[in-house]
């Protein structure tokens, strides 16, 4: 495997377990309260303004371990070049993420027209935010190992 599709598993992976223990925490959370509706949209409110700063955080700490044992394992060094094959790459790989997003708003926007619970949107949005982050991933990682 090249350097890139290594990175891009990686970061797929990693956003997925993420993402999978930060529900866990917030399941938690939600299930020791009870919540009338206005505690409700400020729970989830803030559950979604956290995972971003500390999916950010999480990225950049997950890229420099990610380096730092690519170099010790292969002892080489990340590829200070991009040519126009990974900007292509990194523009579909944009262009399938974004899709998601809007894909999932749409969805949990629709949710509210069925009356489902407000707190059925805020999931939906979370959801949409990590799929749309893994198809991004998993695009630059099939892309590079078709060999577009």
């Amino acid at each position: 495997m090249s350097y890139q599709e290594k990175k891009h598993l990686v970061n797929g992976i990693g956003s997925l377990l993420l993402f999978a223990v930060y529900c866990w925490f917030v399941l938690q959370r939600h299930e020791a309260g009870s919540f009338d509706s206005t505690a409700s949209f400020r729970f989830w409110a803030a559950a979604i303004l956290i995972l971003i700063p500390l999916s950010i955080a999480a990225k950049i700490i997950l890229t420099i371990l990610f380096n730092i044992v690519y170099r010790m394992t292969d002892r080489e060094k990340e590829p200070s070049f991009s040519d126009e094959r990974d900007k292509l790459i990194g523009l579909k790989a944009t262009r399938n993420s974004h899709y998601a997003f809007v894909l999932g708003f749409l969805l949990s926007l629709g949710s509210l027209i069925l009356n489902a619970e407000p707190s059925a949107m805020f999931v939906m949005l979370m959801f949409a935010g990590v799929a749309s982050e893994l198809v991004g991933a998993f695009t630059q990682l099939y892309l590079y190992r078709k060999g577009f």
